[in-house]
């Protein structure tokens, strides 16, 4: 069997785009698929890396922030209790007969460290006598601080307060 010159050419060029389409569908597309693929892994492991990265600077500054928790605890006396630290603080600011309750807990969990925390209700107080008293008791010293606070006016005193305060502090776990 014999072409012709002008088959000849068209075979060839149908052989040519023939070969041509095999190339591109596999060896220039799917090699442009995998860098695209790779570019998207490149795009997705730097975005991890800088949320590593805040991650870590988080972390460093909470563990500054432990240590600085822990010096203070270090420092306070080795009796401290909150209840104690509480009803003294009542004592010498002449409000220990405006306590109605103290209820204390501790909470539960990991940690180096561990939350005491005592829910008390002051009565029948005036305004300056319970700012007096929040002063005294809010001591970064000794890492102590009120978690909440719920005021209302006294029903059967007029110009006098009801007070209920959570107050909480810090202690080493091993205590």
């Amino acid at each position: 069997m014999r072409f012709e010159k002008r088959e000849k050419i068209l075979v060839g060029l149908t052989a040519c785009l023939v070969g041509g389409f095999l190339v591109l569908q596999f060896i220039v597309f799917p090699f442009l698929n995998k860098r695209e693929v790779l570019i998207r892994g490149v795009t997705v492991k730097r975005e991890a890396l800088q949320e590593m990265a805040g991650l870590r600077s988080m972390y460093l500054a909470y563990q500054e922030g432990t240590e600085g928790i822990g010096q203070r605890l270090g420092m306070r006396p080795q009796n401290f209790t909150l209840f104690s630290f509480l009803e003294q603080a009542a004592h010498r600011g002449g409000m220990k007969d405006h306590i109605k309750y103290m209820q204390p807990s501790m909470s539960e969990g990991a940690g180096p460290f561990r939350e005491s925390m005592v829910e008390m209700k002051l009565d029948r107080v005036t305004l300056k006598q319970l700012v007096a008293y929040l002063h005294r008791i809010e001591s970064p010293k000794d890492a102590v601080r009120i978690k909440r606070i719920s005021i209302k006016e006294n029903p059967s005193a007029p110009g006098y307060l009801d007070a209920i305060l959570q107050v909480l502090t810090f202690f080493h776990a091993q205590q």
